[in-house]
């Protein structure tokens, strides 16, 4: 029924109550709606059984749908060393502003955990997909393969914070370790280090004191500074113009508040990189310079913390400043092997420097560090790029079409699908993408593309005559 603009009725009660079913992200659906759908659509159904609905008093059969291709279901094989996720801690301040609090005692230990180079570590980016979830360990462990799960949370009260962790094995679900951690807000860097120091020495004692302090940042001298990075940091992984310009404001305000603290002007050259990469810039030259003099000071100041390292590797990539962001992007994953986006942004960086069967390796090995990654379709754009640098444009385009499929708005990633269309005589489709970019950038030409695209060679060659087929104008 449709009442003053509403729909009221029993089908709309049922999708209402699925919904608050699904996961987040997910996808609930009746039993009604599965007799149709599971004959003819290529997914996965898993059968929730007969859920008690508000309302209708018979119940609601509910079904979670999964794309098959991606099913997670299937497990991931264990690394051949020691393996763990660190989920989000639960915030238990009550205080939803602390909940980048509780986030940035989650990036340190991951982070940490990282640089131990004997372990393989699930990236934050994967870990994260749990966040404000109640999840059983062993399917953690199943759907991003790994051996350990830590988990815990933290609450701050004035000065005083108290961390309570425990380390599960994944594949028994039993419980080998948990402390809780007490201490003033001032000692925070301290108790982070405790709890990486229990975990390692709880998962591999045999590792030496002297690789435990190895893994230790430099730590900013201002706490609030230190906050402001942490409530920045998203916006490395965020495509969004809103969610860069907020980590740029962010990262500006803890470099006034700790100009000796090298994250967040690393953060900053990460965010003026992004606005050139995705078309967003007002002021090209501006951006650009901005990017090198803030990855310079960065790394000036901090040359060895492996999260710098790749965010001015990843900002000098896309200036095209390509010797630099190769040497900064090698260090940071010797430093730290078990960074996802790290070997991401090298996946790039190969495909920019036309090396294509390194960049797809790069990149197969992020998605294994992160499989739940929603940043993953810019490794899919990638891997579609790397065909494109070897004239493999029927290979590229599944590739491409799965990255928007996942991020429908990425819009600048039609670059590449429209140029790799027309060079396969696909050229109705290559008009299609060519017109959607013209939408999401009005006035969009080729010479604009190229100033903003780091492709070089024969391969920016090759995709200017794409884009030209494809009828984007000079």
């Amino acid at each position: 029924m449709v009442r003053d603009g509403d729909l009221l009725g029993d089908g709309v009660n049922v999708a209402a109550r699925l919904q608050t079913l699904a996961e987040p992200g997910g996808v609930c659906i009746s039993g009604d709606a599965y007799q149709y759908a599971h004959r003819c659509l290529p997914l996965t159904f898993t059968d929730l059984g007969q859920q008690a609905i508000k309302n209708v008093r018979e119940g609601v059969r509910a079904y979670f749908v999964r794309l098959r291709e991606h099913d997670s279901d299937r497990p991931l094989s264990l690394p051949d060393k020691p393996s763990i996720a660190v989920l989000p801690f639960t915030n238990m301040s009550g205080d939803p502003e602390q909940e980048p609090f509780a986030d940035g005692i989650v990036e340190e230990i991951i982070a940490a955990l990282s640089r131990v180079r004997s372990f393989f570590v699930i990236s934050r980016n994967s870990s994260f997909t749990y966040k404000g979830r109640a999840v059983d360990p062993r399917r953690v462990g199943r759907e991003v393969g790994v051996r350990y799960v830590l988990e815990g949370s933290v609450r701050k009260s004035g000065s005083r914070v108290r961390i309570m962790a425990q380390l599960i094995d994944a594949t028994a679900g039993s419980h080998i370790w948990g402390e809780r951690y007490d201490g003033e807000v001032a000692d925070i860097f301290d108790l982070q280090d405790r709890v990486t120091e229990a975990v390692v020495g709880a998962i591999e004692p045999t590792i030496a004191l002297s690789e435990i302090e190895r893994i230790k940042r430099k730590r900013p001298e201002n706490l609030d500074a230190y906050e402001c990075a942490m409530r920045a940091l998203p916006a490395v992984w965020a495509q969004d113009p809103e969610a860069t310009s907020e980590g740029l404001r962010l990262a500006q305000r803890a470099m006034v508040l700790d100009p000796a603290y090298a994250l967040p002007k690393a953060l900053a050259a990460w965010c003026h990189a992004q606005r050139i990469a995705y078309m967003r810039t007002t002021d090209l030259a501006e951006d650009r310079a901005r990017a090198v003099e803030l990855a310079r000071e960065a790394v000036r100041l901090e040359s060895n913390d492996p999260l710098v390292l790749t965010l001015a590797g990843a900002a000098y990539t896309l200036v095209r400043e390509y010797r630099t962001a190769g040497l900064l992007l090698q260090k940071a994953l010797t430093l730290d092997p078990n960074s996802a986006w790290g070997w991401a942004r090298s996946g790039w960086l190969h495909v920019y420097l036309q090396q294509p069967d390194v960049a797809i390796q790069h990149f197969n090995r992020a998605m294994r560090l992160s499989p739940l990654d929603p940043m993953n379709f810019n490794v899919l754009f990638g891997i579609g790029g790397a065909h494109n640098v070897k004239r493999e444009d029927e290979e590229a385009i599944p590739w491409l079409e799965r990255g928007l499929e996942q991020k429908p708005d990425a819009c600048w990633g039609y670059r590449a699908l429209a140029a790799s269309y027309a060079h396969t005589g696909r050229l109705e489709e290559a008009k299609r993408a060519v017109a959607i970019l013209r939408e999401a950038y009005p006035g969009l030409t080729i010479s604009t593309v190229l100033a903003h695209t780091p492709v070089t060679g024969e391969h920016s060659r090759r995709f200017s005559e794409g884009l030209r087929k494809a009828g984007l104008p000079e």
